[in-house]
Formats: structure tokens, C-alpha cells, sequence
């Protein structure tokens, strides 16, 4: 319970004791029981007093409350002073956490909107890029050309140099016919080398839902690859008369429809090969073309090998020859040391001996004629 009702339910208590305390002050005193204007009266009294005390107690009350109320004040003043304090040094650190995660926030999106720039141009190139290439493949002559551009990148990255070992787009010399490319074997065997690129009945299939549609493009598809094997064929890329080899290179420039031949078409496959045409995408076209300029290596290295067998078995003859002088030198070189021997030795020792002759002689006219004699 608080202070005020204590101090009204204490003042309320004073009124009636008051009120009761002077009835039976006059009972005692041996009055008659006050009428109703002397009870008013009485009660008046007794308000008046209880009333003048009440505002005394009040008033003293008050005085208390408000001291403890300035202490209380004084005490949470100091306390809140210290809480702003506080609170203003967190709102300073926010403040500069705020203004940097501003201006990392600003050159965030400064590098993101560079980014999406960058992306958007990326995206505009991309789409020129996807156009041109729709362009490229909805036209048969456009697609003949980029599957050609594909082939001469291939052989260029395998080694092959245009000129020297394959030639691009030539007529053959016994045929009014021109393979894309034909690659020079060392020996002067030729592969003849064709690009078809088969693609529109493939895109429509791709492009419907309907099973029926989809297996009518399929067989459309694999009549168009049939096509493309027999104009390879008639058009007399194995020729012996042009010393090519028994087989022709067909190469799809698209390694995703190359698969699905080989995947789903086994029939078209196994038909070109019965007519010696090698079905050939990017991968497969670049381990062939491995194969080929290894056989050229193998080629030159053989030659190379016989050259040197050659240039050995020539040394071993003028080798031969070679002895054989010497061996005859040497007979000469000693015959001569003997007849030198012969001469320095049994000539000298003659000459020698008549020289020691002629000088213990005395020189007479006698002397000098039995010398000469």
C-alpha cells in the first residue's frame, strides 16, 4: 500500500474518531444526544480541526517527499548525465561506423555499376556474336565456309603447313572435282578431305515437343547425312589414278552432331563405312590428323636413316681404300728405311774406310799412282 492511501485511510480514521470521540464526550458529561444542528455543528468542528491537521501532515508530507525527490533527483542526474555520456560516445562510434559503411557502400555499387556496365557490353557482344553465328548456321553456303575455316584450324595446329603438306580447295588432275582440303603423304599419297555440315532438320527436331515431329526430323536428318556421304562418294575423292588412299575423310565441324551420328544414326555410320567414308569431328579429325604428320616424321626420319646408312657404307669402302694405301705406303716407307739403312751404314763404313786410307798415306808420284790405279 502506498504513502497517500495510508494518509487518507489515517485521515478518514481521525474524522470518524473525532466525530465518535466528541458524542461520547458529551454522553459522559451527562448531555442528552445532540440533535441533528448540534451534530452538524459538532461534526463541522471536528472537520475544521482534522482538516487543519490533514494539511499540516500534508504539508509536512510534501516537504519530506520533495527532499528525498531533490536527493533522488540529484542522484539519478548524475547517473542519467553519465548514460548520455555514453550514449553520445556510441552514437559518435555509430556515426563513424555509418559514414564508413557509406562510402564502402558507395564504392560498392560504383564497382558494381562498373561491373554491370562491363556485363552489359559483355552481354551485347555475346548477342552480337550468337547472332551472327544464327546467321552463319540458317545458311547452308555460310555453314560450308565455317566448317571449312574449322577444318584449316585444325591442320594448322597439328603442324600441317598449307602448300607443303596439304593443299586447300584444289581440282584434282584426272577429275573435274574439288576436295576442300588434300593432304600430301611423303610418298605422294593423297587424303582427300571433305566438310558437310548437316544441321536444319537437327535444329527442328531439337526445337519441338511432339515425339511424332521429333522422329520425323530424326529420319530427315539422317537422309540429309546420306546425302552428304553420297556426294562425297561420287564425286571421286579415292581415286588411284590420283594416288589418293582407299578412303575419304567427311568431317562435321560440330562436335555435339558428330556424336549424335555416331550415337543414335549407327545405320548412316555404318553405311559410310561400308563406302570408305570416315565420319570425323573435332576430335576425331585432330587424332587422325596426329596420325598422319607422325607417319610424315616416321617418313622423313626413314629416309633420313638410309641416307645415313648410305653415307656409312661409303665410309667403309673409302675406309678400305684407305688401308689399303696406307699398308702399301707403309711396305714403301719400310723397303726405303732398309736401302736408307743399307746406305748410311755399309756404304758409309766403306766410304769411311778409304777415306782413313787417304789420309795415313804419304802423297808420292808412286803412291799417287797406285792410287790410282
Amino acid at each position: 500500500m502506498n504513502t497517500e492511501a495510508i494518509l487518507i485511510g489515517g485521515i478518514s480514521g481521525l474524522i470518524v474518531g473525532g466525530i465518535v470521540w466528541a458524542l461520547s464526550r458529551k454522553s459522559l458529561l451527562g448531555s442528552t444526544f445532540p440533535s441533528g444542528h448540534e451534530f452538524a455543528k459538532i461534526a463541522q468542528d471536528v472537520l475544521r480541526s482534522t482538516q487543519e491537521q490533514f494539511l499540516l501532515l500534508a504539508s509536512e508530507k510534501l516537504k519530506n517527499d520533495t527532499a528525498l525527490a531533490r536527493n533522488d533527483l540529484e542522484h539519478k542526474k548524475d547517473t542519467i548525465e553519465q548514460m548520455i555520456g555514453e550514449m553520445r560516445k556510441d552514437l559518435l562510434a555509430s556515426k563513424e561506423l555509418l559514414k564508413e559503411s557509406d562510402s564502402a557502400r558507395i564504392t560498392s555499387f560504383s564497382a558494381l555499376a562498373k561491373e554491370l556496365e562491363m556485363n552489359k557490353g559483355a552481354v551485347s557482344d555475346l548477342k552480337s556474336t550468337t547472332d551472327d553465328l544464327k546467321r552463319i548456321l540458317s545458311n547452308n553456303q555460310l555453314r560450308g565456309a565455317f566448317g571449312e575455316q574449322v577444318a584449316e584450324n585444325l591442320l594448322k595446329m597439328a603442324g600441317f603447313v598449307v602448300g607443303q603438306d596439304y593443299v586447300y580447295n584444289k581440282t584434282q588432275d584426272t577429275e573435274d572435282t574439288r576436295p576442300d582440303f588434300t593432304v600430301m603423304l611423303p610418298d605422294g599419297t593423297k587424303i582427300n578431305i571433305d566438310a558437310k555440315f548437316p544441321y536444319s532438320a537437327l535444329v527442328k527436331m531439337s526445337e519441338t515437343e511432339h515425339p511424332g515431329e521429333k522422329e520425323q526430323h530424326r529420319k530427315q536428318f539422317a537422309i540429309d547425312v546420306k546425302q552428304k556421304v553420297k556426294q562425297v562418294v561420287q564425286r571421286g575423292y579415292i581415286n588411284p589414278e590420283e594416288h589418293t588412299v582407299d578412303f575419304v575423310i567427311l568431317f562435321i565441324p560440330n562436335e555435339m552432331i558428330f556424336s549424335f551420328i555416331y550415337d543414335q544414326l549407327n545405320e548412316v555410320w555404318e553405311e559410310a563405312m561400308r563406302q570408305k567414308v570416315i565420319l570425323a569431328g573435332p576430335f576425331s579429325f585432330t587424332a587422325i590428323l596426329r596420325m598422319v604428320k607422325q607417319a610424315h616424321s616416321n617418313f622423313r626420319y626413314q629416309e633420313n636413316l638410309h641416307h645415313v646408312i648410305g653415307l656409312i657404307q661409303k665410309f667403309e669402302s673409302e675406309y678400305e681404300k684407305y688401308s689399303v694405301a696406307i699398308d702399301t705406303l707403309g711396305d714403301r716407307i719400310q723397303s726405303a728405311a732398309k736401302q736408307f739403312e743399307v746406305v748410311s751404314s755399309t756404304r758409309s763404313r766403306a766410304l769411311g774406310r778409304v777415306i782413313d786410307q787417304i789420309k795415313n798415306q804419304e802423297m808420292g808420284p808412286n803412291k799417287e799412282k797406285d792410287l790410282i790405279e
